[in-house]
């Protein structure tokens, strides 16, 4: 029900808004002014909250359902760390506040990175980027500053794999770089081959992500440095699958010169929503010069900002002060609560609770994409087979899950493997969640034998039904008519 249909003529919400209008409107000019009243409902206090709250009972969160999606780590968010980020110390400090009223902030700033530095295998690290897009940014501009600055301007391109996430190929070309795409084996692994054709002097960089969106950890990631790095280019981490390796290997270890670091995934901060966002970024010794500001400085017992003055090289600000300081609290947070043993564990369960529900999953009968390897974190279901007998596909069986109390997987992607479910259970997961999860897909593994039309026109017990999504796509209206 639309709240439109709950609108009466005449009804209010007078202790929320006035009731005459009393705006000036003598100084806009004639031709912006509107000659009739907005179209909106007209509805009390009380019918407007329970609207509302009915909607959002509807929906699919991470604090009602198992949310299994692949490369996004939809993990439980501890409650205390959104409490103690809420303290109103912290609520009610400005952001321009002098350094000397802000001690406390900038020390939790300070241990954070301190902390991210030490699990990326970073020289540095700064706190600014504010969303895993921009943090890839940041690592790209900074590549480019460093040939830059050596007069190395011949260096034109930056190499991608085809199992990249579709950001790393857009940074590239925002930052002017021709994009390389690289192939991957039959086992996952990057076409070391192709990856020895595509490097030379033309080379700025790698972008890649390990484990990668393929669910397997790149056996070869010493020998692709090295080739990257003889040849004069850079390597960069996108941080998305961190916390299939937290604790365990470090980025910096394997040869990546920058990484951007997505707390949303890893360090267990809101995610979705378009927000907020926070992505920080860390540095190996090349790139320090160049790193993003502000960054925190402890000098004896004191902390302060490093600003432009001490880092003239820096490819300066990104965003409004100094990051998404609420967001970053969180993490920070998050990973005093966890402790050194603790982020140990992070990569030990997520990485066991995937190959569970893989093994599980394979004994069913579905078809995992890369049969060979162990998934890290997150692994691939390929439902070509199950198409080309049934027709049923991927969408089909994920609309499905929705009827048994569980959000789909993420759903074709990466796009090199065909009718792919991309299932990440993370490290915060129950076994008998699990076991519900390969329940619930057992289940449809037998309606898609018994009654294949019901599961194609999945969902049935949802507040909407399936929708034509090319029509939905080609003529969107998202506007109410009386």
């Amino acid at each position: 029900m639309l709240i439109f249909e709950h609108s009466r003529p005449g009804r209010r919400n007078y202790s929320q808004s006035p009731a005459t209008a009393t705006t000036d409107t003598g100084s806009i000019p004639e031709n912006l002014l509107r000659k009739t009243p907005p179209l909106l409902p007209e509805v009390s206090e009380m019918d407007t909250v329970r609207h509302y709250t009915r909607l959002s009972q509807k929906n699919f969160s991470i604090d009602t359902q198992f949310y299994p999606l692949g490369s996004c780590t939809m993990k439980y968010n501890p409650r205390a760390c959104n409490s103690l980020a809420m303290l109103p110390q912290y609520l009610s400090r400005h952001p321009l506040a002098p350094e000397d009223t802000g001690q406390g902030f900038l020390a939790c700033m300070y241990d954070l990175q301190e902390i991210l530095k030490n699990v990326t295998g970073m020289a540095e690290v700064s706190l600014t980027p504010m969303a895993g897009a921009q943090g890839e940014l940041i690592g790209v501009m900074m590549i480019r500053a460093y040939h830059e600055a050596r007069g190395d301007t011949a260096r034109t391109e930056i190499i991608v794999p085809d199992a990249a996430h579709g950001t790393n190929p857009a940074t590239a070309v925002m930052c002017g770089f021709k994009v390389v795409e690289i192939a991957t084996d039959k086992e996952g692994n990057v076409d070391l081959g192709a990856l020895k054709a595509a490097v030379g002097p033309q080379t700025a960089g790698l972008m890649l992500t390990n484990p990668s969106t393929l669910g397997v950890f790149e056996k070869r990631v010493s020998e692709m440095s090295k080739l990257v790095h003889d040849a004069g280019g850079l390597l960069y981490y996108d941080g998305a699958n961190l916390n299939a390796v937290l604790g365990k290997v470090k980025p910096g270890d394997m040869g990546f010169d920058v990484i951007h670091i997505n707390l949303h995934k890893t360090f267990s901060t809101p995610h979705g929503g378009g927000g907020p966002g926070s992505a920080p970024v860390g540095v190996g010794e090349r790139l320090r010069p160049y790193i993003p500001i502000p960054i925190v400085a402890k000098e004896g017992d004191k902390y302060r900002w490093i600003t432009e003055k001490d880092k003239p090289q820096s490819i300066g600000r990104l965003s409004a002060h100094m990051g998404n300081a609420g967001v970053l609290l969180r993490a920070y947070i998050y990973v005093r609560l966890l402790g050194a043993d603790g982020m140990h564990r992070v990569a030990e369960y997520a990485t066991l609770n995937a190959n569970y529900l893989m093994v599980e999953l394979r004994k069913l009968g579905f078809e995992i994409a890369y049969p060979t390897r162990r998934a890290s974190h997150e692994f691939i279901v390929t439902l070509k087979g199950i198409k080309d007998k049934t027709g049923i596909t991927a969408m089909n069986l994920a609309k499905r899950l929705l009827d048994k109390g569980f959000h789909a997987p993420t759903t074709y992607f990466p796009i090199l493997v065909p009718e792919c479910l991309l299932i990440e259970p993370a490290e915060t997961e129950s076994k008998e969640t699990m076991d519900a999860f390969v329940k619930a897909m057992k289940e449809i593994l037998e309606e898609i034998e018994a009654q294949p039309d019901m599961v194609k026109g999945a969902p049935h017990t949802m507040p909407l039904r399936k929708l034509d999504e090319i029509k939905a796509a080609r003529e969107l209206d998202l506007t109410w008519k009386p």
